[in-house]
């Protein structure tokens, strides 16, 4: 069975669970070479059993996505290992707490801008010169309606998804002359832990999958994916949205 990922690596964030451990293993049972980052490593080392039973392999790298200086120094040790980076999926993402603007802590807030926003820029910052190294470098960071919708009391959540899409779309403009894709990605509402914090009465047997949806990443991780700077909602059966912006 051809491997259409074969030779390629793919840093994947939130790897442990949910989207990111699905994801992990599509993309390595495409061939990719998986640098699995999360916060725990029992489930790590979890993850890296079964990309091993499907053939693949994978770097486990437990660590805090605020701990920024370590996101540097992820950079550095992937050039000096391979010179390059070909996939960047940017799926860690926090709730924080569904409450008026005017309740949510500082805390809180800090925690998930930190996280939802800030690492993402500084993995951005930290490997796009791996990304542009690459012959295809793709870079695909997981949003939600919820940046545009703006509904009441999730107000945190939403205003660090709405930052990221700012910052997906900036860096695709920067890059739309090099080889790297940037891409948004609206899973929508799916059978996840965050989910189920956030609509506990919620039937999670009437939603869809994280391994669903994985075959969707590995599209937009192909070397011959065209698109950049746009949104992939897999909401509307992978459908290619434009984001419209005020003139």
């Amino acid at each position: 069975m051809t491997k259409p990922l074969a030779n390629r690596v793919a840093v994947v964030t939130g790897a442990s669970r949910g989207i990111g451990r699905a994801a992990a293993l599509a993309l390595a049972e495409a061939g990719a070479h998986i640098i699995a980052l999360a916060r725990t490593q029992g489930a790590l080392e979890s993850l890296d059993d079964e990309i091993r039973a499907k053939g693949s392999s994978a770097t486990l790298v437990p660590v805090d996505l605020k701990d920024f200086d370590a996101l540097d120094r992820l950079g550095a040790a992937i050039y000096e290992r391979w010179g390059k980076l070909d996939i960047l999926l940017g799926n860690a993402g926090i709730l924080g707490e569904l409450a008026p603007i005017t309740h949510v802590d500082q805390p809180v807030w800090d925690a998930v801008m930190a996280i939802n926003v800030t690492a993402n820029y500084r993995l951005i910052r930290s490997l796009d010169p791996l990304l542009r190294a690459s012959d295809a470098g793709r870079a695909i960071f997981v949003t939600s309606g919820t940046a545009t919708k703006c509904t009441a009391y999730w107000g945190v959540y939403s205003v660090s998804k709405a930052a990221l899409n700012a910052l997906v779309q900036t860096y695709a403009a920067e890059t739309v002359t090099t080889p790297v894709k940037a891409m948004l990605l609206n899973p929508g509402p799916l059978r996840t832990a965050m989910r189920r914090t956030a609509m506990p009465g919620e039937d999670q047997m009437t939603l869809k999958t994280p391994e669903e949806l994985a075959p969707h990443i590995v599209k937009l991780a192909l070397p011959d994916w065209i698109e950049t700077g746009k949104i992939y909602d897999f909401t509307q059966d992978g459908k290619v949205l434009t984001p419209q912006m005020p003139a």
